[in-house]
């Protein structure tokens, strides 16, 4: 079958799959929109979440029986669909996030992640990463916030309710920390001090775990490696992403990691930052070391 032929079958099923499972996720939030009952809200949560996880599991079974991509995924055998995760990943293209479904599907609760406010207007899309509980973050240039200095901090509200929402839930919660994808264009730009990553940001991550606690399993630290490099979802579909790796490591979160003030306090804020300054460290050397695995250094 020619690879393009793949793309528009696999697109057009992908299609169907979204709008056959958008309907129940609408419905959920709806009802819990509704719910004056905190328990009955939580319930809804998860029947909404159930939805999720049958949606990305039905996406991962069309792109296994359509595409012939090889998976090497590694670290996911003592996941616990009930436990609470948070995932620091690397990010290099929109593929990333069908890789992450596929990394975690029936091994983990259906991940969240922080997403711009002008995706909810997607189409479809954007209804259901909303029933989904997505938090969706505007975002201030430095010229605005200047001008508007009472929005400072907004991002950090928007984090911290966000989360608060996931308490009583399974969640995995996706961040990454890069906050954009890699390219050799912005790693000169920010003067990355990395090989194959983007300068980390730590705020986003010292508040998630500020707000969800000590209930939160571990943190999956998730390196993903396209051997062959890295391109857009089209080629991914039309078959043109000949091998993905994904190498998960399970990392107990420090316990004082959870009792300073990221916003207040100096000493805390560069310990949080140098603690993941140095996991960044050890990804960026795990990715040549996979690369030189597959081939492909």
């Amino acid at each position: 079958m020619p690879g393009w032929l793949s793309g528009v079958i696999m697109m057009v099923l992908l299609a169907v799959n979204t709008l056959f499972w958008a309907t129940p996720l609408l419905i959920f939030a709806l009802l819990k929109l509704i719910s004056p009952i905190r328990s009955l809200s939580d319930l809804l949560s998860r029947a909404a979440a159930a939805s999720g996880q049958h949606w990305a599991t039905v996406n991962t079974l069309l792109g296994d029986a359509l595409l012939p991509t090889r998976w090497t995924i590694r670290g996911v055998d003592k996941l616990d669909m009930k436990g609470q995760y948070l995932v620091s990943s690397n990010h290099q293209t929109w593929n990333d996030i069908y890789v992450l479904m596929e990394a975690f599907d029936r091994r983990a609760p259906v991940f969240k992640f922080f997403m711009k406010q002008e995706l909810i207007w997607v189409p479809v899309l954007g209804l259901c990463w909303w029933a989904l509980d997505y938090p969706f973050m505007k975002r201030y240039s430095s010229k605005y916030l200047a001008k508007h200095p009472e929005l400072r901090g907004k991002d950090f509200e928007t984090t911290k309710k966000a989360c608060e929402r996931y308490q009583n839930i399974p969640v995995t919660v996706l961040n990454f920390l890069e906050g954009t994808r890699f390219s050799k264009t912005k790693q000169a730009e920010t003067k990355s001090p990395y090989t194959h990553l983007l300068k980390p940001k730590a705020g986003g991550f010292a508040l998630t775990i500020g707000a969800l606690g000590e209930n939160i399993n571990s943190l999956l630290d998730v390196t993903i490696v396209y051997p062959g490099g890295a391109k857009g979802f089209w080629d991914f579909v039309c078959c043109r992403v000949p091998e993905v790796i994904v190498d998960v490591r399970q990392i107990t979160i420090p316990h004082e990691m959870y009792v300073g003030s990221y916003e207040t306090d100096k000493l805390f804020r560069k310990h949080i930052q140098n603690w993941i300054a140095d996991l960044w460290a050890q990804k960026d050397r795990r990715i040549s070391e996979l690369l030189a695995e597959a081939g492909a250094a």
